[in-house]
């Protein structure tokens, strides 16, 4: 794995936000002083710091360590002009709008936006759309594509294992990315959804599932230890007291990456209901 200087990554963070030394240390209740000598590696925060610091600055503690992991490695796919995922929206989308249509602008926070094809969708619907991503090349395409079609978004970059959305949306929409969290830590991201989604309004998600007769698509065993497939029915599980519009299990092609495979993906469209007396 790659090993960066901590201090060249607060930095080019820091600068990424467009936060001075000052606005920084004043957010963590330090002095600039310190953040000067963070980024001149002349000092390193304290592990305690650590958290609050990833926080600070939409990043995580791997990341300010200066290290790379294969999520990361999706700013290679984006480099090019072309849209790795291409433009047209998940189908998801769609179903999302039968459901919640954008009679008004019900807020959308699009977790794991690639390159923004969805979120864009979804603005130029009249959906009032956030979204953010691990990758910057992801996020820098998505902002050119929102600006293309003449639509705010609000894009950004972080890591779903440490965020904790700011406020309730009516619809949270997460496709593609949920197996990089371990099981351990599933249940507790599906409560921190839930527990931000406004009344009445929904969580779409899909996962990919682990099938013994279906081979994984990656060789690299680095890749296969940060990815962690889903039991069948394990995000049906997590549901279980909203009310289900759309809950299925697939099988389908894949030619991601140029290797033709199949994988098996669970979606699930629940929808935050008022309890009855």
């Amino acid at each position: 794995m790659e090993h960066l200087k901590t201090g060249e990554v607060i930095s080019k963070r820091r600068k990424e936000l467009g936060l001075t030394q000052n606005q920084l240390a004043q957010s963590l209740n330090i002095s600039f002083q310190a953040v000067s000598k963070w980024e001149n590696n002349s000092a390193y925060p304290d592990i305690e710091m650590l958290p609050k610091l990833a926080a600070a600055l939409h990043t995580t503690v791997d990341a300010l360590l200066g290290y790379r992991s294969v999520v990361t490695d999706y700013d290679r796919r984006y480099e090019t002009e072309e849209y790795y995922w291409g433009l047209l929206p998940n189908r998801i989308c769609y179903d999302i709008m039968k459901i919640l249509p954008p009679i008004k602008p019900y807020r959308v926070l699009d977790i794991g936006c690639g390159e923004g094809k969805d979120a864009v969708f979804l603005a130029k619907c009249g959906y009032a759309v956030t979204a953010f991503d691990i990758s910057e090349q992801g996020i820098e395409k998505a902002k050119r594509l929102a600006e293309h079609n003449k639509v705010g978004v609000r894009f950004f970059k972080a890591d779903i294992s440490d965020y904790d959305p700011d406020m309730e949306y009516d619809i949270i929409f997460c496709s593609g990315m949920l197996h990089f969290i371990p099981r351990p830590g599933r249940k507790e991201l599906c409560e921190r959804l839930k527990a931000h989604t406004a009344e009445n309004g929904i969580n779409a998600l899909n996962v990919f599932v682990r099938k013994p007769f279906i081979t994984r698509s990656w060789d690299n065993p680095e890749d296969e230890k940060l990815r962690h497939p889903w039991y069948s029915g394990e995000l049906f599980g997590y549901y279980h007291e909203w009310l289900f519009h759309i809950c299925r299990e697939e099988v389908f092609d894949c030619n991601s990456g140029g290797v033709p495979h199949k994988h098996c993906m669970d979606t699930l469209i629940g929808q935050k209901t008022m309890h009855l007396s």
